[in-house]
This record gives structure tokens, C-alpha cells and sequence, in this order.
């Protein structure tokens, strides 16, 4: 069932939900991003997916979508794609690298930070402008990994945390200008970049069993907090990182 047969049926949220608005979504051509970016599409929004590998992204043919290729790294290219869009109403920072075993050596450290935390950055600093126009949201990406460390995964965890951190410092920064700034956290969610934990028993066991749901969650289930936190009923919240984890930061 897609994001939108599923929250639909339910009469969660109506079609034309942001009819009128336009989104910018980073990472937007796989995984978590690429499900936010449709999601948004599906609902009326007009949508730039922005990524790494866009040339070759697979966009259905039936939504508002258009894909541009960004390195959230490259400065230039983040101020030219921003200053490109007409309005901007929506902003989702969804791009994100991790390195796992390799993140101890500091370059590596420093490549993550770069793309994780600086990107993310300088992508609401370029935005601001155009979303204080349009008395905009952003929504970043945090992680489990901004309350708790990863051995294996410093400069991902660091990172993360720094979002979150992030997220709330920008909330108080850009609230004169009416911007709310929150954050996601996903959980443990099925994407081509948890596909080898997924497919390794050992790896998986203790991850479904720690957490409360039961079940691995998907890119639709973040998408749909994602909504949430950009729609007018999150309109008095700004500063906060929503867990999307089926309860594992609980258990």
C-alpha cells in the first residue's frame, strides 16, 4: 500500500493539503527523501527533489516533481537551486551520508559532518529568505543517534546531534521571520541503506525485538510525520525532533 492509498483511506490528510506551495526536498532521490518528496508531491505541493544521482531517479509520472542534481557540500550550487525557485514554502533536509567502521579516521569524520550537519545548514541559511516571504517550515533530519552514541558510528551520531541542536537553535533564530524549524528522528527504517541489517538475522532479531511496533519502519511512516510538522495543524510547534521509531527509544 503507498503513502497515499494508506493515509488517504484513513482520511488523514486531503489531497489538496498543500495545494499552492512549493518544497524544496535535499536527498531527495532515494530512500527516506525520495518517499518525503512524493509524499509532498502527492498532496498538491509543487516540488523540487534535490540529489545526488537526479539524472537518474525514478519519478512517477504523475506527480509535480522535479529532480536536480545538489551536493549539499557545494555552496554555490545550494544558493544557484534555491535562488532558482519562484517561492519556497517548504524546506525538507533529508540529505545524509554514514560510513560505518570508517568514521573514526577524521577525515571521514570531517566528509560526514560536512554533508550531514554543515549541509543542512547551509541549506536553511540559503532558504531563510525566500521562506521568510512565504512565512515558511523547514523540517530536518535527525536520527535515534541524536540521543544516544554509535560506536561504530561517531561522526554519524556527532552529526545528528548536531542537528538536533540545530534545529532547535534555528527555531529561536528564524522564529521573527514566522519560520517554524522541527526535525524528524527516524528509527530503524527499510531503505537501501539498512538493506544488509535487514537481511542478516542476527542483526535484525535484536532490532524488531527492541522495538515496541514490531516491524521495520518505512520511508511513508517518516513521510507522514514529515506532513504533519509542515501542515497548519503543527502551526504553534517550532524546536522539536519527533521521534519516527515504532517506540525503540523507549524500550
Amino acid at each position: 500500500m503507498t503513502f497515499a492509498q494508506s493515509t488517504f483511506a484513513q482520511g488523514t490528510f486531503t489531497p489538496d493539503l498543500l495545494a499552492g506551495r512549493t518544497a524544496l526536498v535535499t536527498g531527495a532521490t532515494s530512500g527516506i527523501g525520495a518517499g518525503i518528496a512524493q509524499a509532498l508531491a502527492r498532496l498538491g505541493a509543487r516540488v523540487h527533489a534535490a540529489g545526488i544521482g537526479a539524472a537518474t531517479c525514478p519519478i512517477p509520472d504523475d506527480l509535480g516533481l522535479t529532480a536536480h542534481e545538489l551536493d549539499v557540500t557545494d555552496g554555490e550550487a545550494v544558493a544557484h537551486l534555491v535562488g532558482a525557485c519562484d517561492r519556497l514554502d517548504i524546506v525538507v533536509n533529508c540529505a545524509g551520508i554514514i560510513r560505518r567502521g570508517d568514521e573514526h579516521r577524521p577525515e571521514v569524520f570531517e566528509e560526514v559532518l560536512a554533508v550531514n550537519l554543515t549541509g543542512t545548514m547551509r541549506v536553511c541559511a540559503a532558504a531563510r529568505a525566500k521562506l521568510a516571504e512565504t512565512v515558511g517550515t523547514i523540517v530536518n533530519t535527525a536520527s535515534m543517534l541524536s540521543f544516544f552514541g554509535g560506536g561504530l558510528v561517531p561522526a554519524y551520531s556527532a552529526s545528528k546531534g548536531g542537528v538536533a541542536q540545530l534545529t532547535k537553535s534555528l527555531a529561536i533564530a528564524y522564529a521573527p521571520d514566522g519560520i517554524r524549524v522541527n526535525a524528524v528522528a527516524p528509527g530503524w527504517i527499510a531503505t537501501p541503506l539498512t538493506q544488509a541489517l535487514q537481511d542478516d538475522p542476527a542483526r535484525a532479531g535484536p532490532i524488531l525485538a527492541r522495538t515496541p511496533l514490531g516491524r521495520w519502519g518505512t520511508p511513508s511512516d517518516v513521510a507522514a510525520a514529515v506532513t504533519f510538522l509542515v501542515s497548519p495543524a503543527a502551526a504553534f510547534m517550532t524546536g522539536v525532533v519527533l521521534p519516527v521509531d515504532g517506540g525503540y527509544l523507549i524500550a
